[in-house]
């Protein structure tokens, strides 16, 4: 095996490198100190904490809480999966609105619906994130009752309860 000096050139841009790598990361860490929104060094990338509005407000909500809300004037639940999943199955009287579509569709599906309606999106599958996509987006809209039933869709099948297919 070559064996380098100290003084070798691959040596020195090494060094030179390492400083230069050292030198940004102090004044990263340094401007980030003196901001007035500072940015988190380590963040909280739990289930509860990703499914937080930005206000601090919780979102999932249980499948016993949905099933006592999955009632006439209870609350609307939302599909945020493709039409094609949908129509496949969904929950009994589930409206179907796709994360994808949701620009162009929501005015039609929410114009006849208050603010504090309890509305509750769901998806397929625990790393599914259209259905908080979609919750967050009808948060920014006004909706402040809006849910996340994480799973949705497999956890209300897998529990026998009342689903639907079709359009």
């Amino acid at each position: 095996m070559k064996q380098y000096r100290s003084d070798h050139p691959w040596i020195q841009s090494i060094r030179q490198l390492s400083v230069i790598v050292l030198a940004a990361v102090v004044v990263a860490l340094i401007s980030n100190h003196f901001r007035s929104d500072r940015l988190p060094l380590a963040g909280n990338w739990s289930q509860d904490a990703r499914l937080t509005t930005p206000s601090g407000r919780q979102m999932a909500i249980s499948l016993d809480e949905a099933k006592m809300l999955h009632q006439p004037n209870g609350a609307v639940f939302m599909d945020a999966r493709p039409m094609e999943e949908y129509v496949n199955g969904h929950i009994q009287g589930a409206i179907s609105l796709p994360w994808h579509e949701a620009e162009q569709k929501v005015m039609d599906i929410v114009m006849d619906m208050s603010n504090d309606t309890v509305i509750i999106t769901y998806c397929d599958g625990d790393t599914c994130s259209l259905s908080k996509e979609l919750a967050l987006f009808l948060d920014n809209l006004g909706f402040s009752k809006t849910r996340i039933l994480i799973n949705g869709w497999s956890v209300w099948k897998d529990a026998g309860l009342p689903v639907e297919a079709g359009k």
